[in-house]
């Protein structure tokens, strides 16, 4: 009996369990600060039952972490991998305002504030008169606007940020870049994420201290005279079920304020920014961690490791893909035995796993290169279908087609009044006279031009021609998007563009091209030593010279693409395209060092060599910063100040 094939194990089936685990993690997290926030708001009229978890404080940790239940959905459902890309703001605005995503997303975070509110105001003593519902003359009731108030502060507070969750993309998983280690550098994996969190700490709470006092004083000034009618008749509509409450939805004349209700709405939303903050970091920490379980790479546990390592690497799904090339970079880097093993295994039914390995990583590589020679170009048009085999033969015309001479020509052999009629009416159809336009159009262009010339002046003949047109309405343009916080939403910069056009859209993530970048260099200079069947040095000449292709287009295309009219600044900054530059950089020239003095036996001509040194040379300022970053990026340590609100 032939003996039974083991089966290789999709990489995802390694992948999925350890984005549970984190994710599982990260809530375990949410639901401790739950607790806090639940002994926080406890009355403490006793002792024990202020901290038990078994207990009112128990519940309310429940009904807390039910709040930010959602978003924790709306996170897992929402990852995504890459950038957004778009030339300008706008553009980006333009795609995903009205998508259902965004509406999904603002509707999430006013859910999660409605859901708070709730909480915070059954969490109150009585005394401080917060509940729905007062009596006042016996069992009369009447709706409390106290409530109403709050309500409609974290309401607007959930809006706001849905709206900056969208528009600073949240949802984004960093991903880590591979660089190689040089002589004397620490091997560093990020550090842990708990460790970052607590740095993060002392930042998250000043962005929820100033986005909870901002909407607050918003709500209390401004949005709540506006909003004040309408959510008293939907409070009303609601509690008239329940309640016998009057029939009139009128709010009283006066609304409850003071600064002790502006000071409590405060205090509750900044509890709930927290929530939402540390949860957000907490997510983008623990995603962002390498795959590695127990530090080894997550393919590990497979029966197949390589089998696995390549079912990602060819995965469609971008995450997947991408997760496996982050995965090869660090074989290809840190571990020996993985590394050893993709030279030796040899007898795959698809070729080596190096040479499965080296076809998916330049393609990757190659993909830049494609889209900087269709930048500009039109999309290729399908292929037209294949005429039929036997095409049916027209049937044969029955009737004679229509004559074409002059109908009206009288017969040779008649004269007289028919011949007479029919020559007047030719002479009609055929020359009509003149139109009213071509009669009346020349005399009033000359009375226009003599009215222009008689009562306006040269600048101002000046100013209404075509050019003079243009030239007014490109100055009111360019003094619009001169304005810092208006112009800017619509300008092009010259970073935008090249982004877009190097990586596509309407997502590209630097990280796929960075690894594979420095997984084919690494893996090609440790084959020197490691490699006992040659299989790589094939292949090394084709490497060298595609580095040295993409770099050199990659400057030309630089170099050569044009700065819109909208960019004010005229500034070539292109930060993340420049470490997919220094990373094929950096691998170019650990190419060049390794096999150098073996270009003849490589068939590599002095010309390719020049030319790949050329494209590997890097200025001195960029070397040295380079050199100090050398390490496994840890997208926590990298994540903008600005971007946590």
């Amino acid at each position: 009996m032939a003996p039974a094939i083991a089966r290789r194990v999709p990489y995802k089936d390694f992948l999925q369990p350890a984005l549970q685990r984190r994710f599982a993690s990260t809530t375990g997290v949410l639901l401790a600060i739950a607790y806090v926030q639940a002994i926080i708001l406890a009355r403490w009229n006793s002792f024990i039952w202020a901290w038990f978890p078994i207990g009112p404080t128990g519940l309310r940790t429940l009904c807390i972490f039910g709040s930010i239940l959602p978003v924790i959905i709306l996170r897992i459902a929402h990852s995504h991998i890459g950038i957004r890309t778009s030339n300008s703001p706008f553009e980006t605005f333009r795609q995903n305002a009205f998508s259902f995503a965004t509406i999904e997303t603002i509707i999430t975070f006013t859910i999660s504030a409605w859901l708070f509110s709730q909480t915070f105001l059954f969490s109150t003593p009585a005394d401080a008169n917060l509940g729905w519902i007062t009596y006042y003359s016996g069992d009369r009731t009447r709706l409390n606007e106290r409530a109403l108030f709050y309500t409609v502060d974290l309401i607007i507070l959930g809006i706001v940020q849905g709206v900056l969750h969208i528009s600073l993309d949240y949802d984004r998983m960093l991903l880590g870049l591979v660089k190689p280690q040089r002589e004397g550098e620490v091997n560093n994996q990020g550090g842990e994420p708990w460790t970052k969190l607590g740095e993060w700490i002392p930042v998250l709470v000043v962005r929820s201290g100033m986005l909870s006092m901002t909407v607050g004083l918003a709500n209390y000034v401004v949005l709540y005279h506006f909003l004040r009618r309408s959510a008293w008749g939907w409070a009303m509509s609601f509690f008239r079920v329940f309640y016998n409450l009057p029939k009139s939805n009128i709010p009283p004349s006066q609304a409850p304020w003071s600064l002790w209700m502006l000071g409590r709405s405060m205090w509750a939303g900044f509890l709930l920014c927290l929530l939402w903050y540390i949860g957000d970091m907490a997510f983008r920490l623990q995603l962002a961690k390498a795959p590695l379980k127990n530090n080894l790479p997550l393919s590990s546990e497979s029966k197949d490791p390589n089998g696995s390592l390549l079912n990602g690497l060819k995965s469609t799904k971008p995450r997947i893909a991408a997760f496996a090339m982050w995965e090869l970079a660090l074989i290809a880097r840190d571990f020996d035995i993985r590394r050893l093993s993709i030279f030796e295994d040899i007898d795959r039914k698809d070729g080596p796993m190096w040479s499965q390995v080296y076809v998916t990583c330049l393609n990757v590589i190659k993909s830049i290169e494609e889209r900087i020679d269709n930048y500009g170009k039109p999309p290729i048009p399908p292929p037209a279908a294949a005429p039929a085999a036997d095409p049916l033969q027209p049937p044969q015309r029955i009737v004679e087609p229509p004559r074409t001479d002059n109908v009206w020509a009288a017969a040779p052999a008649r004269t007289g009044l028919r011949s007479s009629i029919g020559k007047l009416a030719t002479r009609v159809v055929t020359s009509p006279g003149k139109t009213p336009a071509e009669v009346y159009l020349p005399e009033a262009k000359r009375k226009a031009i003599e009215a222009t010339d008689h009562f306006l002046t040269k600048e101002q003949r000046e100013a209404l021609t075509t050019e003079g047109v243009n030239t007014l309405f490109q100055n009111l343009v360019l003094r619009v998007l001169s304005l810092p916080q208006i112009g800017s939403f619509f300008q092009q910069p010259f970073g935008r563009q090249f982004t877009t056009a190097v990586l596509g859209q309407p997502f590209g993530e630097v990280s796929i091209y960075v690894n594979a970048a420095c997984a084919l260099s690494r893996l090609a200079v440790s084959s020197l030593v490691e490699d006992r069947y040659g299989n790589v040095q094939r292949d090394v000449p084709t490497i060298i010279r595609t580095f040295t292709t993409v770099i050199k287009k990659l400057e030309l295309f630089r170099d050569n693409l044009p700065i819109h009219w909208t960019d004010l600044g005229k500034t070539r900054e292109y930060a993340k395209i420049q470490d997919i530059l220094d990373a094929l950089k950096d691998g170019l020239q650990d190419l060049i060092d390794a096999f150098g003095q073996y270009s003849t036996d490589l068939r590599l001509t002095r010309a390719d060599m020049r030319l790949a040194r050329e494209a590997a040379e890097r200025p001195r300022e960029a070397a040295n910063a380079g050199a100090a970053n050398a390490v496994v990026a840890a997208p926590e340590a990298q994540i903008p100040m600005q971007q946590v609100r």
